[in-house]
């Protein structure tokens, strides 16, 4: 056989190869990561729940969801563990401030947008009511009544 029909088997198998390697890499990330959870941290359930650790054994992590709740996960159900900051950030709302007050953007995109012309006149410029195509029951029995076409003796447009 010629190299150029070996070509894309040799490719085929190169790709299977790297791929199976990113996922097994990743996958070991994962397994690092919730074996460095300790009681204390802030994770993520797989399911989008916050909590924190409470307790961490060989298979099952117990955790605090709230006052008085407490649950027992699959280690392998934990999504992430979370930096205090992030935890704090998305759970209590506390925000740490590194940065300084003039970067905060603002709620509303009034204050980013320059206004050429005054408030009454861009107003004023566009009073006309934005038509959507839907008519009230009346207008479209109007409607109706006007496309139906007029009955004749037959004569007219009929080819003979």
């Amino acid at each position: 056989m010629s190299l150029v029909t070996l070509l894309p088997f040799i490719v085929l198998i190169g790709a299977m190869f790297l791929m199976t390697r990113s996922a097994k890499k990743k996958q070991q990330q994962a397994v690092d990561m919730r074996n460095q959870m300790q009681p204390g941290s802030g994770v993520r359930t797989i399911g989008g729940m916050y909590a924190t650790v409470k307790e961490v054994n060989e298979d099952t992590v117990l955790v605090d969801a709230g006052p008085g709740v407490e649950l027992l996960f699959a280690k392998n159900a934990i999504g992430a563990v979370l930096s205090d900051d992030e935890y704090n950030r998305i759970v209590h709302g506390i925000e740490h401030d590194l940065k300084s007050d003039s970067d905060v953007v603002p709620d509303d995109a009034s204050s980013l947008t320059e206004a050429d012309e005054p408030a009454d006149a861009a107003a004023a410029s566009d009073d006309k009511p934005v038509d959507f195509g839907k008519k009230d029951e009346a207008e479209e029995q109007t409607a109706d009544a006007d496309e139906q076409p007029k009955k004749t003796d037959g004569d007219s447009d009929a080819k003979k």
